[in-house]
């Protein structure tokens, strides 16, 4: 599990180096109002799902690819539903949300991704 943590760190400081040089140039009306509570949440939820693809993936190897597309589904659903509950409470720019959401979920994939390439190719060195 430590060896998955200073990644996720390094990964998360780089996800949030892009809004804060937003925020310090002025334009912040390029994120949404909560857009750090979504990064907490996206992020949350992407460390919990590589988490349990990591130690799922040492307890069964052969089910590895099963926990990956399980945990991956799971935080995709998990997303939207928030989605559609934060769009029905707020009134956002359609299209800076949309912006937001899309820079923070497929990063977050990505970095799913990154470790799922990672695992499988310490097992095949193994």
């Amino acid at each position: 599990m430590k060896p998955l943590i200073l990644p996720f760190l390094i990964f998360t400081a780089l996800l949030a180096a892009p809004p804060l040089l937003l925020m310090q140039a002025g334009r912040a009306d390029l994120l949404i109002a909560n857009f750090w509570l979504w990064f907490a949440v996206l992020t949350g939820l992407t460390f919990i799902a590589v988490a349990s693809i990591v130690i799922g993936g040492r307890i069964s190897a052969e089910n590895y690819a099963q926990i990956f597309l399980a945990a991956t589904v799971v935080k995709l659903l998990l997303c939207l539903s928030f989605v559609v509950v934060h769009l029905l409470k707020h009134q956002e720019n359609k299209l800076v949300f949309a912006s937001n959401f899309f820079y923070l979920y497929f990063l977050n994939t990505a970095f799913e991704v990154y470790v799922l390439l990672r695992n499988l190719r310490h097992q095949k060195l193994k």
